[in-house]
Order: C-alpha cells, then structure tokens, then sequence
C-alpha cells in the first residue's frame, strides 16, 4: 500500500527513492568523468576532455539532490511550519539556472573551436568510442531518473532527468565532432553544439521558470482549481464558494477556501462541512495536502460586513442592561447570537413552564425587541420554548 501524500511515511518515500537516483548517478558520473577525461588525454580529443569535465560537475548537482530531498522530507517543525518542500523548489531553481550556464559553455566553446580550427588534432578512433559509451550511459540515466521523478512526482529529480539528457546529447555532439574532425568536416562539431546548447538552455530556463513561479506562490492549473471548485460545490450543505486560492509547495500543494453554509447550523455542523470540504479536495487533487477552510454562515464578498459588532460579553451586558426592567432574563437556557447581514439576530430560550400562555409570550418578545430599539446593531430578537 502506498503512503498517502503529503504524509511523513510518503515524504520518507520520496527521500529514500531520491537518495536512490543520485547515487547511482554520482557512481556513473564518476565513472564516465575518469575514463572519458583519460581517452580524451591519450587520444588527443579536446572535446572528450571538456565533456569529461563535464561529466565531473554532474557529481556536484547529485550532491544536490540529495541534500534537498533530504530536507523536503522533514515534516512542519516550529522554524518550518509549512514543512520544508520549498528546498526542492529552490534546488529546481538552481539546478535549472546550471544547465542554462551549462548549455552557454557549449556554445561558447564551440565557437570558440570553430575559430581555431585549424589548429584541431586528429583525434584517434578511441575517442569515438568513449562517446558513445557516454551517450548509453547518459541516456539509460535519463529514462531511470525520469521514471523514479514521475513515480514520486518530484519536480528536481525531473530536472536531474533532463540534466542527464543534456549530457547524452552533449556526448552527440562529441560524437559528431570527433567524427567529423576524422572525416575532415570540423564545422559539423560546431553545428551539432549551438543546435544542441540551444535545446539544454530552453530545457535549463523552462525548469528554473517553473520553480520561479512556484516560489512566487503562483495558484495550480486552472483546470486543477476548476476541479476543486467543482468538488467543493458538489458536496450537499455548501451553499457557495468564494475567494479559492492555491499555491505549490515542492511536490504538495495548499488551498484556502471561504465556504457558505446556511446561516442557522450549528458550530458542530459547520465544522462538519469544513471537515467533508477537506476530503472531497483530497480526493478530487491528491497533491492538495495542506487545506484551509473558512466558514460563512453568508458570501461576505456581497453582504455587509460584520466587523466592528459587539462580541458576545459586550452583547450580553447590553442585553441585561435594555431588559432589566422586564424581568426576563434569569431563566433563559441559552441565548444565540447570529452575525448576519452587518447586524445581530438575537436567539432566546426559555422553558415553556416560563409563560401561561403563547399571547405572554408573544407580548414578551414585542418588549424585548421594543428595547433594543436604540441599539442599531441588533436586527431582531426571537423566542423559543421547550421543555425544561
């Protein structure tokens, strides 16, 4: 059985799996940097060399992987109260901005050998093979990486994916330098590298935007957010919706919603709502993990505001003071207070053994409310009997 997301057990998961990824890759960086910087040594490949290097700083992004997935699967601690999924989001960053400054190396450097041209070496045969093992390499870490990134929905192990990616394609152009120098055709070597610069730069900027965008809590996809309006207004009891807002947080996300429920439900009930508010969210867009939920007894977008009354110690002081004369208070049950409309319907109940008669009753209210005349913010006082 899976871990639910956004559960400590789930971000352990994605921990475990991401640690997984990026020591397989430091192992196979590792590997390629020596035996491609060695065969470009040995057969005079400058190309080899530099992609070599290359290979070397990939060690420094799997170093990365690690240490962010490590920190996103901490769960909310006092420092961190969101949890810590945003240091996924800032290594995306970052790791997007290297293969950018990655994908402008290659292209400077191809130039730049396109300038010296004539003073190329004839690589030897060997160097096409160290290529080659580079590209089979790179691309069965790309297709690994990509499927475990797709598997935990992690945005930088899907970075890390497409950095490989750029490496094999890097190694192409390798490929096609050395072949060409062979052939006798350099300027092929330049070609395959600004074509091949230009695709990891475009890779590089769509992944660093992406989590730019995240960073500035941009809401989810509109159609993600239709989904949740659509669930939210599905669920019986929820009379409306308004001011919906969504943003990313790593591979999670957040909503905060203003949900309307008539106005005369109890506390109990409306809380209720807000709890079948949460579920219906989590099923209809599971990486939805952290839900807040405002409950309007009415649309505060349209109505009159509320703020600024009385609360209930004040009301109850006004309360006793208006109706003193009238004897009344004393052997209420409970007294309701409702914030509807920029004003305060009051709720009184009394045990029907109070009165002799529903017309005692009825004279009572029409007192009660005759008193809170000169108290604008109160809109109408109610009575209510039962048994005691």
């Amino acid at each position: 059985m899976s871990a639910a997301p956004g559960s400590q057990a789930h971000r352990e998961l994605r921990r475990d799996a991401s640690t997984r990824v990026a020591v397989v890759g430091a192992v196979v960086n590792l590997l390629l940097s020596i035996v491609k910087v060695v065969v470009g040594v040995l057969g005079h490949s400058q190309a080899l060399i530099m992609d070599g290097i290359h290979s070397l700083s990939d060690l420094l992004t799997d170093l990365l992987v690690v240490v962010a997935s490590r920190h996103a699967a901490h769960g909310p601690d006092e420092e961190h109260p969101y949890g810590h999924g945003r240091f996924e989001t800032a290594a995306t960053l970052g790791l997007g901005a290297f293969l950018v400054l990655v994908a402008g190396g290659i292209m400077w450097d191809s130039i730049e050998r396109l300038l010296h041209a004539g003073q190329a070496v004839r690589p030897a045969v060997m160097a096409l093979y160290a290529a080659i093992a580079s590209i089979l390499a790179k691309e069965w870490l790309f297709w690994y990486t990509r499927a475990v990134a797709r598997r935990i929905r992690s945005d930088l192990l899907m970075a890390n994916a497409w950095h490989h990616r750029s490496d094999a394609v890097s190694s192409v152009v390798v490929l096609v330098g050395v072949g060409g120098a062979l052939l006798g055709f350099p300027w092929l070597d330049l070609v395959a590298a600004l074509v091949v610069g230009a695709m990891v730069a475009k890779v590089g900027w769509d992944l660093a935007w992406g989590a730019m965008r995240e960073l500035v809590d941009e809401a989810l996809e509109e159609e993600k957010v239709a989904t949740i309006r659509r669930a939210i207004m599905d669920l019986p009891g929820v009379s409306s919706i308004h001011m919906l807002r969504t943003r990313r947080q790593g591979h999670e996300a957040m909503a905060d919603v203003h949900v309307q429920v008539a106005p005369w439900i109890s506390v109990s009930e409306g809380h209720m709502v807000a709890l079948a508010v949460e579920e219906r969210i989590r099923e209809a867009v599971p990486e939805v993990t952290d839900i807040t939920v405002h409950i309007d007894p009415e649309n505060d977008e349209e109505q009159p505001t509320c703020k600024g009354l009385p609360l209930r110690q004040e009301v109850l002081a006004e309360l006793e003071a208006a109706w003193k004369p009238l004897r009344c208070l004393g052997r209420q049950e409970r007294i309701l207070l409702h914030y509807l409309a920029g004003a305060i319907s009051v709720e009184v109940f009394f045990p029907m053994a109070c009165f002799e008669s529903e017309d005692s009753a009825r004279e009572l209210q029409a007192r009660m409310q005759a008193a809170l005349e000169n108290h604008p913010h109160y809109r109408e006082v109610k009575l209510f009997f039962g048994q005691l």
